[in-house]
């Protein structure tokens, strides 16, 4: 049994660089639901941002999605087309049920994605490995390591479950958020490239195989994210003028459906590193990172 603030640990050898938050104890308009934070890199500087007053309901490193089957499972107002952002009264949660592996660099537990009266809309089996990266990138005292995340959605035998976003809601101007979701910090303006555009307006939604974070930690140190691992159908949510954050939007432009009986899997890696790269050093970590594409049965 989980325990409310429950948390797990990642290390990389002697060095812990990430707290797991299992069962969060969260008013229910936040979206309760298992966090990576503070994430760190090897040098120290922390790289994630939980509970920030512009966006309460942003979570660290999570998985979430505002619209399944009606349900609000990312926290905050829900995009009610042709009404704009309302509080409703239609959050759930995403709830620990039970682990299968607890390990200094690897955690695997399974989950249950709840509507507001308790019942299962999904299950998910979730699996989070800390990977070093020994002489990782050009220069071989790189200091950085990956983190691996990789998921299996399954809907219920007789009943197709849909996941939505504030833009296959109304919402205009690229809100097609929900899904992997990291929520960075940056003392200073953050900057989002990836291998052929620089800027959020020209990565936000693009399907480039990787894109890459640029931000300074709060001990005032550069830090460079770089995210793979797009399934077909995903595209790159990105943020840095109102605050900085990359996600794996599902459901970027239109609902993507999970058939009844059937799953949707995700790999996803994120390199988190030392320093300010440029892109061709974010090039190559990325090529070397390249999660395993998704296996299972496609969601239509």
């Amino acid at each position: 049994m989980s325990t409310e603030r429950e948390q797990a640990r990642l290390w990389v050898g002697d060095t812990e660089v990430a707290r797991y938050v299992v069962d969060p104890a969260l008013d229910a308009r936040h979206g309760p639901r298992p966090y990576l934070h503070p994430v760190r890199t090897l040098g120290g500087t922390v790289v994630t941002d939980a509970l920030p007053a512009d966006h309460v309901w942003h979570l660290g490193a999570s998985l979430a999605v505002q619209d399944v089957n009606g349900s609000n499972l990312w926290g905050g107002r829900t995009y009610v087309r042709d009404v704009g952002y309302t509080w409703r009264e239609d959050h759930g949660r995403i709830a620990h049920t039970r682990w299968s592996r607890r390990s200094a660099d690897r955690l695997a537990h399974r989950l249950e994605w709840r509507d507001p009266r308790g019942a299962v809309l999904l299950t998910e089996d979730r699996r989070l490995s800390a990977v070093p990266l020994a002489g990782a990138g050009p220069a071989e005292e790189l200091s950085a390591w990956r983190l691996d995340v990789d998921y299996t959605l399954r809907a219920p035998d007789g009943q197709d479950v849909r996941l939505g976003s504030p833009a296959t809601n109304g919402r205009p101007d690229g809100a097609g958020y929900g899904g992997f979701f990291w929520r960075a910090v940056s003392t200073a303006p953050a900057s989002v490239f990836d291998a052929s555009a620089a800027g959020e307006e020209a990565v936000n939604g693009s399907a480039e195989p990787w894109v890459a974070l640029v931000g300074t930690g709060p001990d005032e140190r550069a830090y460079t994210l770089v995210f793979g691992g797009l399934g077909d159908g995903d595209r790159w949510f990105t943020r840095t003028a109102m605050y900085p954050g990359v996600g794996v939007a599902f459901a970027f432009e239109r609902q993507v459906t999970i058939a009844a009986g059937t799953t949707r899997r995700g790999r996803h890696a994120v390199v988190v590193a030392d320093g300010a790269l440029d892109r061709a050093a974010a090039a190559a970590l990325a090529a070397r990172s390249r999660p395993t594409p998704p296996g299972g049965r496609p969601a239509t």
